[in-house]
């Protein structure tokens, strides 16, 4: 009973620190956001000067409503600036914690259209795992999906192919100044990243900005609360 009641303390003492887990979440998406929306704009193009900055470049446009080798999504212009200006202002909102849970809603839609239309014929992986042993996918084989089966095929194949690809680079290549930075890796783009984002974007949706970490929590309680609680009063 002791070890019972010392337990519970410690997790009321937790109440006070309950905004740290949103805090952390809002730091790792902000950047992400900021930076999409930003390299979907013209800031940082030298030949565009003025109020044309603030829009998507026509590159962003073209690949959104190409149906070749795009999107092919309606209406380009307007979705191209919708997203562009959801991700980077919204990052900003979101790093602050300002209207955290409306700015995730918009947010929540770009990376659904994003997993769908962009990421989501190459499966689920954003990296293939090369070495199907540890591969997550082997949870779901062990759990009876056959689809599961095929994802550890592409890993022993992806293997070798990166093989391959070291070996050319040992024979052809300078490998200290090419792996200086990092190793090589087989990029499979599927939806691992979207879904992670949407999956944050909606603990974000339910849980708030954060405790004593956010603009939310301030603007509530020290400007709306304190005006709901005279309107009840009069």
């Amino acid at each position: 009973m002791l070890l019972l009641s010392s337990y519970h303390q410690f997790l009321n003492k937790l109440h006070y620190a309950n905004g740290l887990p949103a805090l952390l979440i809002r730091l790792y998406l902000a950047p992400i956001f900021i930076m999409a929306g930003y390299s979907k704009l013209q800031f940082s193009d030298s030949s565009v000067s003025g109020v044309a900055q603030l829009f998507a470049s026509p590159e962003i446009v073209e690949w959104f409503g190409n149906t070749d080798w795009g999107l092919g999504l309606p209406f380009p212009e307007v979705l191209a600036n919708l997203a562009a200006w959801s991700e980077f202002l919204g990052g900003w909102l979101i790093l602050i914690g300002l209207f955290t849970r409306l700015i995730s809603i918009p947010l929540m839609f770009t990376m659904i259209i994003a997993a769908t239309s962009v990421h989501g014929e190459n499966g689920w992986f954003a990296i293939t795992p090369t070495n199907p042993d540890i591969s997550p996918a082997k949870v779901f084989v062990w759990l009876g999906f056959e689809q599961a089966e095929q994802s550890l095929e592409n890993s022993i194949e992806a293997d070798k192919r990166l093989e391959a690809m070291r070996s050319l680079l040992a024979e052809n290549g300078h490998t200290e100044w090419l792996y200086e930075t990092g190793s090589i890796v087989v990029l499979n783009n599927g939806i691992e990243f979207a879904a992670t984002y949407f999956l944050l974007l909606l603990a974000l949706f339910f849980i708030g900005a954060g405790r004593f970490t956010s603009m939310d929590y301030y603007l509530y309680n020290h400007w709306l609360k304190p005006r709901i609680k005279n309107n009840y009063q009069i």
